[in-house]
């Protein structure tokens, strides 16, 4: 599914995005489009992960395609609103800003660091990013309080194994530690607990469709 042109330029695409997405919140342009704050889009970049995901998990690498050009309208369109703010910034400060995290965090890359594998890139990551943002002092600093309970446990459980902080056993009086103790479990076997949920959630689905 390669649109590059023959000459291999990469790149192209995302400068007609970036001139159809400024046309679109330009006067002139779409009222819709306009009119839209970083808070009004935030709920789509939630919405289009999660379409993506699907795709991934069920869907064809033309779906898979599709969604990413979903998320991708979602980065640039919030440098776009980025640019009309009273602090502006536009796609150019977003690509940069990644790029140098990039180096910075990839020191075996970038700065001829050797590594013994992927486990000590991990850990060379974990202390990279624990310098460039002193003020987090624990393990679970920086989760978002506001991530579906289910993935947010999933993030709790892979920061409390990353620090050996990973509890052996959690009680199950309720539904709530039977359902945290299910997470534990798949971290420990290295399985996705949201990606388990939906694939059988999936399955559900379409046997109740095929017997109806």
């Amino acid at each position: 599914m390669d649109t590059r042109p023959d000459d291999g330029r990469r790149g192209e695409g995302l400068l007609e995005l970036l001139e159809v997405m400024d046309r679109l919140r330009s006067p002139g342009g779409c009222p819709w489009d306009a009119e839209q704050t970083h808070a009004s889009l935030a709920p789509y970049a939630v919405e289009e992960a999660y379409e993506l995901a699907e795709a991934i998990e069920h869907g064809t690498q033309a779906d898979v395609v599709d969604e990413l050009g979903d998320v991708l309208l979602q980065v640039v369109f919030h440098a776009r609103v980025g640019q009309d703010g009273p602090d502006p910034f536009d796609i150019d400060d977003v690509a940069r800003g990644i790029v140098a995290k990039l180096r910075r965090r990839h020191p075996h890359v970038f700065d001829g660091l050797a590594v013994t594998g992927a486990s000590e890139v991990e850990s060379n990551w974990d202390a990279i990013k624990g310098a460039e943002k002193p003020h987090r002092t624990g393990p679970l600093d920086g989760i978002p309080h506001g991530m579906p309970p289910l993935e947010r446990a999933t993030k709790v459980a892979s920061r409390l194994d990353r620090a050996g902080l990973l509890p052996d056993s959690v009680p199950t009086d309720s539904l709530g530690d039977r359902m945290l103790a299910l997470v534990l479990d798949a971290r420990r076997a290295g399985k996705d607990p949201s990606a388990e949920l939906r694939d059988a959630l999936h399955r559900l689905e379409r046997d109740a469709t095929t017997t109806t």
